[in-house]
């Protein structure tokens, strides 16, 4: 569990077995909320895995000497633009997968409810409970480090469905203990009651991701990295003497992308393409620590146009 990669092939894993396992004691107890529970896992592993075949690609294009191949000749650019269309990818189908299982779960509210085998439902609530926060837990523990945003997604997952499981842990525990007595009546009731009211929680919750994997696949500009670029050109212009600076920023998933173009006066003296290559390097370091998810272009002209 040090690295992203390792993280989420152990998650996707233990989601398949958890999965399998929900559908199965789902079944079983004739519980939809439980075939929901293992179909929003199974749901959550496959998208899971996508993310983790990005994440490969982005870290094998950021090596130093990147692989060659077709794959590589396609996408000359780099991977990072694959990670937000991941990440709302997820979060619109996990959404769309619960909006479904409420319509589910009102019909049947309408319809008179299901009745349950309260012991294999208890069974199965006790122990995805505790495997979602164990998960849930050491997966935002090792992302203290690494800052993934598939890790943080994945681990937030996690705790959605340990949301979920408590919900009908507590639920299925109280029709266990109303077996019997004057309100047994309700029973058919709590299978489709609990499930509208996990659906109704976590539909909202994807909606963060999704708006900020948009502004990134539509190259909104962060306001940060924008006042920070502009800050180190201004700087440079004073310092060298040019005339001017255009500066373009965008955030695209992990990895940023900024342009510098700066305006050189015309009858400036001849510099070597060494001198030059100095003073990128003094605004590569300028603009912050270097990493292998910056992409940077820095250029100089005497023409605006060629800027513009």
């Amino acid at each position: 569990m040090h690295s992203e990669q390792a993280i989420l092939k152990t998650s996707i894993t233990v989601t398949i077995f958890l999965a399998g396992f929900g559908v199965l004691f789902g079944l079983l107890a004739g519980s939809f909320s439980i075939v929901f529970d293992g179909v929003y896992l199974l749901i959550d592993a496959a998208l899971s895995g996508l993310a983790l075949i990005v994440a490969r690609l982005i870290s094998l294009s950021t090596l130093p000497v990147p692989p060659s191949g077709k794959l590589r000749d396609r996408f000359t650019m780099g991977f990072w633009h694959l990670e937000p269309m991941v990440l709302g990818l997820n979060g619109l189908m996990l959404t769309g997968v619960s909006i479904y299982a409420l319509i589910n779960a009102i019909g049947s509210l309408m319809s008179g409810g299901r009745h349950l085998e309260f012991t294999y439902a208890v069974f199965y609530a006790a122990f995805a409970l505790v495997v979602c926060v164990l998960m849930g837990w050491m997966e935002m523990r090792a992302n203290r480090k690494l800052q993934s945003d598939f890790v943080a997604l994945d681990a937030k997952a996690w705790y959605m469905s340990a949301g979920i499981t408590a919900a009908l842990f507590i639920a299925f525990l109280i029709g266990m203990i109303l077996q019997g007595t004057s309100l047994d009546w309700m029973l058919p009731y709590i299978d489709p009651a609990v499930l509208t009211i996990v659906c109704l929680i976590i539909i909202p919750m994807p909606f963060v991701t999704i708006k900020q994997a948009l502004a990134d696949m539509l190259l909104f500009t962060p306001i940060e990295l924008k006042e920070n670029a502009e800050s180190v050109a201004q700087q440079f212009v004073e310092r060298y003497g040019f005339l001017s600076y255009r500066a373009y920023v965008a955030k695209v998933g992990r990895g940023t992308q900024i342009e510098l173009y700066f305006i050189v006066p015309s009858n400036w003296p001849a510099k070597k393409l060494e001198e030059w290559d100095a003073i990128r390097d003094e605004l590569a370091d300028a603009l912050g620590e270097r990493s292998p998810d910056r992409w940077l272009t820095i250029a100089f002209t005497t023409e605006p146009e060629w800027a513009d």
